[in-house]
């Protein structure tokens, strides 16, 4: 069978598209562990944002796929429909399946959408693999667990039983089919950058978080071995960097120990590296495992500091993974103490906090913010969001603080709950007057890590970083808050512009 995987175009904020675009390593999994007598071809739409219908379009026109793919987030699900749509008309005879963490955690919504056919729900590979023998042989699809269907056309999605998620170490998934992308331009800073997964998984409940509603509790590791040959794989198809997006990778130290000293065996140190990590284990271990992650050559980690207030940590259900313990005591945030041995070590931080929660008011959200100022590199500053099935989402509905339903407008940086004590507006507001100037501190590091790239692209970054500001407000002679509604309109504009 032919198929063709489409990402969506929707984006962050928190840098400019110029400067990061990444691949979807799910629909490389997906590709690497189809048969291999299918023809796959993977398109990620962010690398063409402003000209979709057209890419589309021409893809359809190529590849004359049989099925079409689409990888869908909450805040892409509008796009998800529109694409569906296109490519419906386009091949009216496709089969068009969705899958990711919308269509996973929110199936029912899907229903309405008649343009999309199948569901994929949850991890896949598995899934995806037995979709296409079963559409291939034209074979029921009612005994394949993890999915969801339409029996006639038309009809409600049948949702199948879910699917058991596997143990990587014992059942290792095939490694990504990068070569089926058909097109370029992924970029981190003016590197080129891939994505590789080393574990999948997290045993830890926060209540902003879609993981563990995905998977469940766990942490599921790939062998070692198989790791360093994605690394490889990444880098004999153009990777100068390497993002490891794994849920959770700090929940085994030991083992991410060992992993950056098997980078360096294997000769993959060559390479940047940039991770999430936990501020917990960075603060306990950080001794050993920052200098060790240095010499593999980690240069940026997203720190989930989540939030420096215990009452928001609370909230969050984040204080376990935040607490800096000693003698088996907790005794403070380990934020500070996790930042500094990277810090010491070369690296730089690229913040993660949470702005907006249920009690928070000016002085609380100013905190988080001031920390941030002095502690942090790059701000990846959020609000809480209530996405499908997190538990957060029934605390802001009973709390009656959700103030968008629209989900198009779920991204993380728009603010779309209020607090108790302060507007939705207001938050968001807050947040963008300071992301700013920290991203600014940030340019002289991005000039002398990627002087041609910045040469280049320099102005569309603080563009994108100043948009809706004038001359009169940084001068003082304007209300900050008309440039802050300048900038969402523009953000609006982009937005719209990306998608067609």
């Amino acid at each position: 069978m032919r198929v063709l995987l489409l990402s969506m175009p929707d984006s962050f904020e928190h840098m400019a598209p110029i400067a990061i675009r990444m691949p979807n390593g799910a629909l490389a999994s997906l590709a690497g562990n189809l048969d291999s007598h299918h023809e796959v071809a993977i398109a990620d739409l962010v690398l063409v944002q402003g000209r979709v219908g057209a890419t589309v379009t021409r893809l359809i026109g190529e590849l004359e796929p049989d099925v079409v793919g689409l990888s869908v987030m909450t805040f892409q699900r509008a796009t998800a429909f529109a694409v569906a749509e296109l490519v419906r008309r386009l091949a009216p005879n496709a089969h068009i399946v969705a899958g990711g963490y919308d269509p996973s955690l929110a199936p029912d919504v899907y229903s309405p959408a008649t343009a999309i056919d199948i569901l994929v729900r949850g991890e896949g590979e598995h899934t995806f693999r037995e979709l296409i023998r079963a559409l291939d042989g034209g074979c029921q699809l009612s005994a394949i667990a993890g999915l969801s269907y339409r029996p006639t056309a038309g009809a409600a999605l049948v949702h199948n039983p879910e699917r058991h998620v596997r143990r990587l170490a014992a059942e290792p998934l095939g490694l990504p089919r990068r070569a089926a992308r058909v097109l370029d331009g992924y970029t981190l800073l003016g590197r080129r950058v891939d994505v590789v997964e080393t574990s999948r998984g997290c045993t830890f409940d926060c209540s902003f978080c879609s993981i563990i509603e995905m998977r469940g509790r766990n942490f599921h590791p790939y062998p070692i071995e198989r790791v360093l040959d994605d690394i490889a794989d990444a880098r004999h198809h153009g990777a100068e960097a390497i993002f490891l997006v794994d849920d959770n990778i700090t929940l085994d130290v030991k083992r991410f120990e060992r992993l950056c000293e098997a980078i360096v065996e294997r000769g993959l140190e060559g390479l940047e590296y940039f991770v999430q990590a936990m501020t917990a284990p960075l603060a306990e271990h950080g001794a050993k495992l920052a200098p060790l992650m240095r010499r593999a050559g980690f240069r940026y980690v997203f720190l989930g500091i989540e939030n420096i207030l215990a009452d928001d940590l609370a909230f969050l259900k984040a204080t376990a993974k935040n607490a800096q313990r000693e003698h088996g005591r907790t005794v403070g945030n380990a934020s500070i103490s996790a930042i500094q041995h990277l810090h010491e070590n070369g690296m730089y931080v690229v913040g993660g906090l949470i702005v907006g929660n249920p009690d928070d008011t000016r002085e609380s959200i100013e905190a988080n913010l001031a920390f941030a100022r002095e502690y942090v590199d790059w701000p990846y500053i959020q609000h809480p969001t209530p996405y499908p099935r997190t538990p957060m989402t029934e605390t802001f509905r009973q709390r009656g603080l959700i103030v968008e339903d629209d989900v198009s407008r779920y991204d993380g940086t728009t603010a779309v709950v209020r607090t108790e004590h302060v507007t939705a507006d207001e938050v968001e507001f807050m947040r963008w007057r300071a992301e700013r100037w920290m991203k600014v501190r940030h340019m002289p590091v991005a000039v002398v890590h990627s002087p041609g790239f910045v040469l280049r692209h320099g102005l569309s970054m603080l563009r994108h970083t100043f948009a809706g500001t004038s001359l009169r407000s940084l001068l003082g002679f304007e209300d900050e808050h008309v440039s802050f509604e300048r900038f969402r309109e523009v953000r609006r504009r982009e937005r719209a512009a990306a998608v067609s």
